[in-house]
This record gives C-alpha cells, structure tokens and sequence, in this order.
C-alpha cells in the first residue's frame, strides 16, 4: 500500500522519473505539458500528469501509449475516436479512460480545447506513438 509519507517521497523525485523528450514530439496544433511526474505505482511505471491543449480545428493522429490514459475534459470539445469503439464528442466536465496499446485520435471543435490526463505508462518508452 502506498503511504503518504511514501507518495510525497515520490513526487519530490519526479524530475529525475520519466525522461518527456518524446512527450514533446507532437503533431501540430496541439501540445502535452507535463504538469507532474512520479515513479509508481508499481516498479517499472511512472505516472504523469499532463495538459493538453488542443487548437481549434486541430485532428490528434491516431497513437497508442505504453499505459492506461484517463482524462477529464476542462474547456472546448473534441470528438474521441476509440478502436472498437464508436466516435463520441466530450465536453466539459466529461472524462474518458483509453486501455494500454489501444489506438486512438480525436477531432477537435471550433474552439480551443484543454484536457488534463493522467498517464500510467512504461517507464523508458515514449509517451505516444502513432498507430
């Protein structure tokens, strides 16, 4: 079980976890900044927290990530594409989980579009890649 004083022990080392130089390899018109990063759960892993920031009109490519996605919908729209699937526009105050290796883009609206995820991902592989 994680503790607190184990969790805070964790966060403090977070600039020496996961290297993001592939996070920043992104398509243009949208852009992941890593808010956060932390070893953990389990050996291995590392966990981010990241803000994605998604131009009005702007398509996400098709990618996979090495770990299990979860994301809350903060401003805008943007219509998720998931395998096995069907397409779904999110709004705010709406949240979405994608499974490890599952292919996926979105389509975003008229307007700007900010989503907060949190990546549970392999530690020393990138972030995304494309599918």
């Amino acid at each position: 079980m994680l503790t607190r004083r184990a969790f805070g022990a964790c966060a403090l080392c977070a600039i020496s976890g996961f290297l993001a130089s592939d996070a920043q390899a992104q398509a243009p018109g949208f852009k992941r900044t890593i808010l956060s990063q932390t070893d953990g759960p389990i050996d291995g892993y590392t966990t981010l927290v990241v803000a994605v920031d998604i131009d009005p009109g702007a398509t996400i490519p098709r990618h996979t990530h090495p770990g299990i996605e979860s994301s809350y919908v903060v401003e805008g729209a943007t219509e998720l594409s998931v395998d096995g699937q069907a397409a779904r526009t999110l709004k705010p105050g709406e949240a979405f989980q994608v499974a490890a290796g599952i292919p996926h883009s979105a389509k975003n609206g008229d307007a700007k579009t900010r989503v907060i995820a949190t990546y549970v991902v392999e530690k020393g592989k990138p972030l995304a890649s494309p599918a």
